[in-house]
């Protein structure tokens, strides 16, 4: 199975991290291995690289219990925060479907030079949003003024992060099934990848 269902967003509302994670690693995380082998070997076809799938663990949690979980792909085998990546993952509220980078990466400066050549291309995208912080629920719609600025903000603040793409509240057609939800992924992924 590759959808999300109210089953998967029902996970968030499970109180205590042993509890949370025993239901995350029962329900919703075999969806995200199957998502990442699928879309890893998609992300390549239309590449010229060969992307690998990073299934989040949670490992480094020892209290609290995770709000989102995903699935990111990027490059490198051995892991993704440090490159511009692509993620398939969920809060309890939404699905998301994003490329960008976020604080860790060395790499934000040119990121966000090539992000300004094709301000165009991102404004021209479809019911798309943008995250400054990917650990946030919180998104926005794409409008030119605060494009340009979160832009700035990715190239010249420390902690300046920016993904573009699309979420999926529960009741989005999308999530109706494996075959509506596989098509809008890959659909979003390929306007995403121009983006690179």
């Amino acid at each position: 199975m590759y959808h999300f269902t109210q089953q998967d967003f029902a996970v968030f509302q499970i109180e205590g991290l042993d509890n949370r994670m025993t239901a995350l690693k029962k329900t919703t995380r075999p969806k995200l291995e199957h998502l990442g082998e699928y879309f890893s070997d998609f992300l390549t076809a239309h590449t010229d690289d060969t992307y690998y799938a990073h299934v989040a663990k949670h490992l480094r949690r020892t209290t609290n219990p995770p709000h989102d979980t995903w699935v990111a792909f990027s490059t490198n085998k051995r892991g993704y925060k440090m490159l511009p990546h692509f993620q398939i993952g969920l809060f309890g509220s939404h699905v998301f479907v994003l490329y960008g980078v976020i604080y860790e990466s060395p790499e934000k400066a040119r990121v966000a030079d090539t992000l300004s050549k094709k301000k165009e291309t991102i404004l021209a995208f479809d019911d798309f949003i943008m995250k400054r912080d990917h650990m946030k629920e919180a998104s926005e719609t794409i409008e030119s003024d605060r494009l340009e600025e979160n832009i700035q903000r990715l190239k010249n603040i420390k902690k300046g992060e920016l993904l573009f793409g699309k979420i999926y509240f529960p009741e989005h057609p999308a999530l109706k099934s494996d075959e509506s939800f596989i098509k809008e992924v890959e659909d979003t992924f390929m306007k995403l990848i121009e983006l690179q």
